[in-house]
């Protein structure tokens, strides 16, 4: 089994113009928001962010602390999606013949996703737990939001482990910002995370926000297709194995089923719904599946998929 340490792109790139496709895939173009404008109450600030709209901008608060500072409004309900993207170690596995690392595919969905969240009208959030590089990017709209969020997907490799303090802090925002009725989607292979990862991810449920887990595999991973003897190094945990494929392989699919079915029953127990792809999959047909999932998840949102 090859284990690659770079992101291995693949026909994936280049990523703004496949997420652009996969979304125009999705909607045949975008369409408003029936929500126009700020909401009802004052939510307090928050720092500028190069793209924000100007008229939100706090002129007072410039001129009494000489800082750029967006007003923010609540509403009953929150229209935001926040995407979580898994760039631990093991999400630069490609296998051979794969079009690109499990982290190449999540970064593309997770793209096409914001994209399709931003023709809508509602505001995109991203948060990675691990990486090389890793900066969340705040809640962001306006015109150039895709380009931000594609950039800051771009600049990540994946690197490192993930154990439940690192994932505690990756999901701290989420939990934090993350209001009654937003959109709250996890992008990865659920592979070396901690014990504690389903409870942690399972509690993003709570508040009524409509919570999608995307686990992302290699065909390899999917399939265990190879033969004779085998050694098996792990990206995360210096781990290796040796042992014969023909052997290891049912015990493999039945684990890796177990697994899925673990998190699966685990978050429909709380309102949140499972999705498994492959980063083979067509994109198009990934991102129809995750909206359709975050429609049914919560009972909050609604999504056209």
């Amino acid at each position: 089994m090859k284990l690659r340490e770079a992101i291995d792109w693949g026909r994936l790139a280049p990523l703004r113009l496949t997420a652009r496709a996969v979304a125009e895939g999705v909607y045949a173009g975008a369409h408003k928001s029936s929500r126009r404008g700020a909401g009802i109450e004052f939510g307090g600030h928050r720092n500028y962010v190069a793209g924000d709209e100007l008229r939100f901008l706090d002129r007072h608060a410039r001129m009494r602390h000489g800082m750029l500072l967006i007003r923010e409004f609540e509403t009953e309900t929150d229209r935001s999606l926040r995407l979580v993207v898994d760039a631990s170690a093991s999400m630069s596995y490609a296998s051979n013949g794969a079009p690109g690392a499990k982290y190449a595919y999540a970064a593309l969905i997770a793209a096409a996703l914001g994209r399709v969240a931003l023709s809508r009208g509602d505001r995109v959030a991203l948060d990675f737990a691990g990486g090389e590089k890793a900066v969340p990017l705040p809640s962001t709209g306006g015109r150039d939001a895709f380009e931000r969020i594609v950039g800051h997907l771009e600049a990540v490799t994946p690197k490192g482990e993930l154990d439940s303090n690192a994932l505690e802090i990756a999901l701290s925002a989420t939990m934090r910002f993350a209001r009654r009725g937003s959109a709250v989607v996890v992008l990865s292979d659920l592979l070396d995370l901690p014990e504690s990862a389903p409870d942690l991810i399972g509690a993003l449920a709570a508040g009524g926000r409509a919570v999608v887990v995307v686990q992302v595999l290699d065909p390899a991973e999917l399939t265990f297709p190879f033969q004779g003897p085998l050694a098996l190094a792990a990206l995360e945990g210096g781990a290796r194995v040796e042992t014969d494929a023909g052997l290891a392989r049912q015990g493999y699919l039945d684990a890796l089923h177990e697994l899925g079915q673990r998190w699966e029953s685990g978050l429909v127990a709380r309102g949140g719904h499972f999705v498994q792809v492959g980063s083979d999959h067509d994109g198009v047909d990934t991102v129809r599946r995750v909206l359709t999932a975050l429609s049914r998840a919560g009972g909050s949102r609604g999504g056209r998929p």
